[in-house]
């Protein structure tokens, strides 16, 4: 397996709460944070009414919104409609959750004959091996889908990440200190989920996520861990 740059995702994910004129502050402070990617989800409870319905008028307002503060913009993609809306875009990679590993593994193989780098969420599977063996272009997230995750609950996060087969860690835990653990061990892609108000209660995800300042500490001291274990401290 290839060895990506340090890469911080800012899972905004449903975290807009249905409101997608949120979308705009929502980017602008993920970019100012030192966010890599802004990461959404399309077609996880998208239908019409449901508060993630992304047509394809909010998807090109993502996507400009992203482009204004460059930063990257990537989707988790959850079903055949959603690859349909995104497949001939010009995205540098594509997220896999863990829910379309276990019940829609066809599509993913679509999504990795793409040919582009795809991170591809573990939590929901338990298999021995990774669930679409070794390519250039997979780069597997070691996560535990429990929301939020507690310490108790994250036992089994690799103690080296760099002999395991995952390249990074997706984080469901409250506050910075195991995405951090994360990086001390080799992880050098993190996912953190990532809001405006963690006491928003819209969603559950509000409350495991990260606000902007401490998205920017985590990125902060996760690049010097990360320049230290380079350097072979």
């Amino acid at each position: 397996m290839k060895k990506p740059q340090m890469i911080f995702i800012a899972e905004i994910g449903l975290n807009h709460n249905g409101n997608f004129g949120l979308t705009y502050e929502l980017v602008r402070q993920a970019a100012w944070a030192g966010a890599d990617i802004a990461k959404f989800q399309l077609g996880w409870r998208a239908g019409e009414g449901e508060i993630n319905a992304i047509t394809p008028e909010i998807l090109g307002h993502i996507l400009r919104c992203c482009d204004n503060f460059s930063i990257e913009p990537m989707f988790s993609i959850f079903n055949q409609s959603a690859w349909h809306l995104i497949k001939n875009k010009p995205f540098l990679r594509y997220k896999i959750a863990s829910r379309t590993v276990r019940e829609q593994p066809d599509l993913v193989l679509q999504i990795i004959a793409k040919g582009k780098d795809t991170f591809i969420s573990c939590g929901m599977w338990d298999g021995d091996s990774p669930p679409f063996g070794e390519h250039d272009n997979i780069f597997y997230l070691w996560c535990k889908s429990s929301y939020p995750a507690h310490p108790w609950d994250l036992t089994e996060l690799p103690k080296d990440f760099n002999n395991s087969p995952y390249a990074g860690y997706s984080d469901h835990s409250i506050g910075l200190d195991i995405p951090l653990m994360a990086i001390t061990r080799g992880a050098r892609i993190i996912e953190k989920h990532f809001t405006l108000d963690k006491s928003d209660v819209t969603i559950r995800d509000h409350a495991l996520s990260a606000t902007p300042d401490e998205f920017s500490q985590m990125v902060r001291i996760g690049r010097q861990i990360r320049r230290n274990l380079d350097l072979g401290v």
